[in-house]
């Protein structure tokens, strides 16, 4: 496997979170068709190969800003932390080669997803497709839907279950943390002013995420950043995450 300073993770924590930003249904064409993974068994036979080699929702996040809309890609919760927008873009092409017209970005978002998570140590599992992209996208659906990062417990329970999740679904979604890294604009108060953090930990972040400065530093989500694994949780337990987020999910 690659060492971390050669690797990239952004993409794939794209592809994950990106999913379960999905599911809180911003912008999605609702249609009366079942889901089934065997929606392109016949008019793109070859789609889940495709996607998986070059891997290695309602897909509106994908939309750039239009004379007619302000799109998702800029909106609060996603500016400058959803990122891996050309992986996609390079999938869809591929995609659009073998089957023009027929596959949507969503089921593309979708099974990136998977095939991603798989990729870096974690279970795979059966995707139903057969979603419809929205054509248009919106950067106030965006802030007012997405759950911010200063919401304490209460606030992330009430956000998630106005979507139909449940507390424990919530908790699954954050496991996304388990890959990616965060910039130090986003942890330098937790760091330098809260108490519910191992001191250790935080001490060897103050280096690189000083009080002022250097905001766009990167540090990792967990300590193994590039394998999908439950370590996050355990960070958890002992008090040892960046994201003031992270820890009220504990």
């Amino acid at each position: 496997m690659a060492s971390y300073s050669s690797y990239s993770s952004w993409p794939f924590f794209f592809f994950v979170l990106v999913s379960s930003l999905c599911m809180f249904g911003m912008n999605i064409s609702i249609t009366s068709a079942q889901l089934s993974s065997t929606f392109y068994a016949t008019s793109c036979p070859n789609l889940l190969p495709t996607i998986q080699a070059a891997v290695g929702c309602d897909a509106s996040i994908l939309l750039d800003d239009t004379s007619s809309f302000s799109g998702e890609k800029t909106a609060g919760p996603n500016a400058n932390s959803v990122r891996g927008f050309n992986v996609i873009e390079t999938i869809k092409t591929q995609v659009e080669a073998i089957c023009p017209k027929t596959v949507s970005c969503a089921d593309i978002l979708a099974v990136a997803a998977r095939d991603s998570v798989a990729a870096l140590g974690g279970r795979s599992w059966v995707v139903q497709l057969g979603r419809r992209d929205a054509k248009t996208a919106s950067m106030s659906d965006a802030n007012s839907n997405l759950p911010a990062a200063t919401l304490g417990l209460s606030g992330l329970i009430t956000s998630f279950s106005t979507k139909d999740f449940t507390t424990k679904e919530m908790v699954i979604l954050s496991g996304s943390h388990s890959i990616g890294q965060a910039r130090c604009t986003t942890f330098r108060s937790r760091i330098h002013n809260e108490t519910n953090i191992d001191a250790p930990f935080a001490t060897s972040l103050k280096t690189s995420c000083p009080t002022s400065g250097n905001d766009n530093n990167l540090s990792p989500l967990d300590a193994t950043p590039i394998i999908f694994d439950n370590t996050y949780y355990k960070n958890l337990v002992s008090k040892k995450v960046l994201v003031n987020l992270q820890y009220r999910n504990h």
